[in-house]
């Protein structure tokens, strides 16, 4: 992934009503990157990779089985994104 990829995937979420409309916007938008919603609470000793007053971005990567949070852009297949607290 590069940095503009995900400033843009914080700009399209922040045009949503909420955090899964969000996650459907870049699902469509940035296919085939995945992106899964997850609770705020879930992420809370980890860093995001973005946000703004709505919503956190976090890079996730995987093996091919497990997911992780990631703050390599290299790596990044995927975002975590959450609502903000």
């Amino acid at each position: 992934m590069q940095a503009q990829t995900l400033q843009h995937a914080l700009a399209l979420a922040g045009q949503a009503g909420n955090v899964r409309e969000a996650a459907a916007r870049l699902r469509n938008q940035l296919a085939p990157l995945r992106v899964v919603v997850v609770d705020a609470a879930e992420m809370r000793h980890e860093q995001a990779a973005a946000s703004d007053h709505r919503h956190r971005l976090y890079l996730g990567a995987s093996d091919g089985h497990c997911w992780a949070v990631t703050d390599d852009l290299a790596q990044a297949t995927g975002l975590f994104i959450a609502a903000c607290e």
